[in-house]
C-alpha cells in the first residue's frame, strides 16, 4: 500500500495568472449555458452568460477547435461536442464502477476480514478511488485518492498487464524504476516478464515490493468491451496473509471481480 503523498498548499493565483484563470471560468460558463440550451445561436449563449458577441465568439470558436463545441454552418446552431461528452462519460463510468463495486467489496471484506481496495489508472500511476475497511486492529488503510506506481503495486501491475508493450514502456520509462523494498522490480526486462506472468495467470501479487511486511493481490476488473477499467485489491500483512493462504483468496477475490464486471457488462 501506498502513503498519501504530500498534500501542496493551495495559495492565490499570481497577477499574471488571473487573466488564465478568468478566461477559464468564462469558457466554462459558456459550454454550461449551451448545455442547458443544448443548441443555441451565439446571441443567445452571450445573453444567457452576460457577455459581449465578440467575447463569447472568441470562447466558443475555442472551445470548438478543442473538440468541446460543435457548429452547424447552416442553422448557425452551436452545440455541446463530442469531447465534452467525453469528459462527462469519464465521470459517469467512476460512478457506475463505485456503485457496481460496492456491495462486492463490503462482501469481500465480510468474508476475509481484510481491507478491500479499488484502483484505476490514471496515466503512470494507479489511483485508488474506494477502500471498503477491515475491522481488524491493525489494517491497511490508504486515502482515496492516493496514488501507487504501476511497477511494484498489485493493482499497478493489473492495469498495466494487458497493455501493449509499446505503450507500457512509455507509461513506466525504461528503468530503473524506484526500489521502495530489496523486492521491489527495478528494471523493465524484469517487469515485463512479471506483468506476462500476471497475464497468464490473471492476477498480479505485491509480494513486500511497495512495503515490507504487507501483501495485496489484485484482480482486474472489465467493462462490457472486455477492457481491463480497474483492480480490485485485498492488502493485509503477510502474519494475516502468508503464501499457503493465496489460492483461497484469489478465489475469492476473483469471484468478486468477476461479478463486478459483470454488473458492468462483461461476459466471458
Amino acid at each position: 500500500m501506498t502513503t498519501d503523498p504530500p498534500r501542496q498548499k493551495t495559495g492565490r493565483a499570481r497577477s499574471g495568472d488571473t487573466g488564465s484563470v478568468r478566461t477559464l471560468e468564462r469558457g466554462l460558463s459558456v459550454l454550461t449555458a449551451l448545455a442547458e440550451f443544448g443548441e443555441a445561436t451565439l446571441t443567445q449563449v452571450a445573453k444567457k452568460v452576460g457577455l459581449s458577441a465578440s467575447t463569447t465568439y472568441r470562447l466558443l470558436e475555442t472551445l470548438r477547435q478543442q473538440g468541446y463545441v460543435e457548429w452547424e454552418e447552416r442553422s448557425g446552431l452551436f452545440s455541446v461536442g463530442l469531447r465534452a461528452y467525453q469528459v462527462g462519460a469519464a465521470f459517469s463510468v467512476r460512478n457506475t464502477l463505485l456503485g457496481a463495486a460496492q456491495s462486492e467489496m463490503q462482501a469481500l471484506v465480510d468474508d476475509l476480514n481484510e481491507t478491500a481496495n479499488l484502483a484505476v489508472r490514471r496515466a503512470g500511476e494507479a489511483v485508488y478511488v474506494h477502500q471498503v475497511e477491515a475491522r481488524q486492529m491493525m489494517r491497511m488503510f490508504t486515502h482515496i485518492g492516493a496514488v501507487a506506481p504501476l511497477h511494484c503495486s498489485g493493482v499497478g501491475k493489473v492495469l498495466t498487464a494487458w497493455l501493449p508493450g509499446i505503450e507500457v514502456r512509455h507509461l513506466v520509462g525504461p528503468g530503473p524504476y524506484p526500489a521502495y523494498t530489496p523486492n521491489s522490480i527495478t528494471t523493465l526486462p524484469a517487469l515485463t516478464r512479471e506483468l506476462d506472468a500476471v497475464r497468464a495467470q490473471g492476477y498480479a501479487l505485491d509480494d513486500e515490493e511497495r512495503e515490507l511486511g504487507v501483501r495485496c493481490l489484485a484482480t482486474p476488473i472489465r467493462d462490457a468491451r472486455g477492457d481491463i477499467v480497474a483492480s480490485l485489491s485485498i492488502s493485509a500483512p503477510t502474519s494475516r496473509f502468508p503464501k499457503k493462504n493465496i489460492p483461497e483468496t484469489l478465489e475469492r477475490v476473483r469471484a468478486a471481480s468477476n461479478q463486478i464486471s459483470a454488473r458492468l457488462g462483461w461476459r466471458p
